[in-house]
């Protein structure tokens, strides 16, 4: 979505790939059926201005309405059938409290969520946000959003996923937070993306003046990083990680969609990566601001 950290995926569900033969119009009929448009975006931070008070003594008003009246502009432009937030919906990592409560209580409560699928990917800020939203986490990965499933779950349904991530659809696109090591599912997709890092990069002018803007990385998985995964059984590794002849998935850090929280100054010297597997895991990463300007390779920008 051109000028904002959001992206919109078509996810394909292969209800009609079973084998058989099937007349041009059921074929036709049931591929509509199968496809589902979804919305993605990352680190909310729910409750932000509140975390802000309690942590660090300072008060900053809350942009609880502005953060909401935005995904809900963006739904409207989009028309989407299901919201994926890739972790940190919340802010607080534990329990959360009145203000960021009431600030997702009444964004889940909205119209406008209420005609939605929506998937959450749990982030490390989210704590157990599981036992008050109504959803089981653990009981998720196997939700309809599954490869292994024939349709996307109805609408209005709520699916809590596992930090490591699912694939969505036909398998073609991953999610995962990032603040750990993505699922071996995520890691067969074609398309992996995270959020966890808040990419930024500070520019700077001829006199010496500098902002800081958001910008979206992408870039293809590097192989070599990614055998570093300590979760994966290394005798039957992903095709991608063993052989030359497989691409590897491409990988996009999706930015921040709370414009508060800061992030990673990527073509910074000396900046530290959060995701356990950047920038190592980024063969070539490029940056892109949010408008779509490609910058060019993130370190030299």
């Amino acid at each position: 979505m051109p000028g904002e950290p959001a992206a919109v995926a078509t996810l394909d569900f292969g209800a009609g790939n079973e084998d058989g033969p099937k007349s041009e119009s059921n074929s036709e009929s049931e591929s509509l059926q199968t496809l589902e448009r979804a919305l993605l975006i990352a680190d909310y931070h729910a409750g932000y201005e509140a975390g802000l008070r309690y942590e660090r003594g300072v008060d900053v008003p809350s942009n609880a309405a502005e953060r909401r009246e935005r995904l809900f502009s963006l739904i409207e432009r989009t028309s989407p059938d299901r919201l994926v937030v890739l972790g940190d919906l919340m802010h607080s990592i534990g329990d959360p409290g009145g203000a960021e409560r009431g600030e997702l209580e009444y964004l889940f409560e909205s119209e406008p969520l209420q005609s939605l699928a929506v998937t959450v990917v749990k982030g490390n800020h989210d704590g157990a946000i599981e036992t008050w939203l109504g959803a089981d986490a653990d009981a998720s990965a196997a939700a309809a959003l599954s490869s292994s499933s024939s349709s996307p779950s109805s609408p209005t349904s709520l699916t809590i996923t596992p930090g490591d991530g699912i694939a969505l659809g036909d398998g073609s696109v991953g999610v995962c937070h990032g603040h750990t090591w993505p699922s071996r599912e995520v890691l067969e997709s074609d398309v992996l993306c995270l959020g966890h890092e808040h990419p930024c990069v500070r520019v700077e002018d001829e006199v010496g003046g500098g902002r800081v803007e958001q910008v979206w990385l992408r870039g293809r998985a590097d192989p070599a990083a990614f055998r570093e995964h300590p979760g994966l059984d290394h005798d039957a590794l992903p095709a991608w990680m063993t052989n030359d002849n497989v691409p590897s998935p491409q990988v996009v850090v999706v930015p921040a969609f709370n414009e508060l929280v800061g992030g990673t100054w990527v073509n910074v010297a000396g900046q530290s990566f959060l995701s356990p597997f950047l920038p190592d895991g980024v063969a070539d990463g490029e940056a892109y601001l949010l408008d779509g300007t490609r910058l060019g390779p993130y370190e030299a920008v």
